[in-house]
């Protein structure tokens, strides 16, 4: 890593972990192998919000040009979120793309991403079939996010009605995960489900 991202990265490192501002926010970076090109964020989905409490991890990989470019960042955690791919974690938000300034920091790309939890930008989709969703019938987009959050990012099942559904495909010998996105992507429909993991 050269020199210049290594010093700048080092102290935004400690800024994030030494700021209250972000403790207040509950987020947390930490280190991956001792090294900082590698860290691992963590941040707490903002209250009133399908995700809120819940908690999701993140891969942030700093390239050897930083700060003159943004840090490559994932979700670990699966989401169901419009500007988040629900397969890859990868994040559509312009911060991370062509609106990055070098005078942004860690802390700035954190707290944007716990930011856009709660202001998903669906008419910039990284997922169209989440966006889709968030545009058709929010209704049900919110019960779907809120039911990964609880399995995904608090380990909880509050939704018992929609593990069921899941239950139910496991139970004919589908995977667990491609059973919940099958189901998450037809609105929960199990007849439809069932037809999209047949036909894949």
């Amino acid at each position: 890593m050269a020199n210049i991202a290594q010093a700048r990265i080092q102290r935004e490192f400690k800024e994030v972990v030494k700021s209250e501002e972000v403790a207040k926010c509950h987020i947390k970076v930490d280190l991956v192998n001792d090294n900082f090109s590698e860290l691992r964020g963590e941040i707490i989905g903002p209250p009133d919000t399908p995700y809120a409490d819940g908690i999701f991890v993140l891969q942030i990989n700093i390239p050897e040009t930083y700060p003159f470019n943004p840090p490559k960042v994932k979700f670990v955690t699966k989401i169901w979120h419009p500007n988040i791919s629900s397969v890859t974690g990868a994040i559509c938000l312009d911060i991370l793309k062509d609106q990055w300034a070098a005078a942004m920091t860690l802390r700035t790309v954190l707290l944007s991403l716990q930011a856009l939890l709660a202001a998903a930008e669906p008419d910039d989709p990284q997922d169209a079939v989440v966006a889709k969703q968030y545009k058709e019938n929010y209704a049900i987009f919110s019960q779907t996010a809120r039911h990964w959050t609880n399995i995904y990012a608090k380990g909880k099942v509050k939704e018992v009605e929609l593990e069921e559904k899941v239950s139910h495909l496991k139970a004919m010998g589908f995977d667990e995960h491609k059973a919940r996105v099958a189901l998450s992507s037809t609105n929960w429909d199990l007849e439809k489900a069932t037809d999209t993991l047949i036909s894949s």
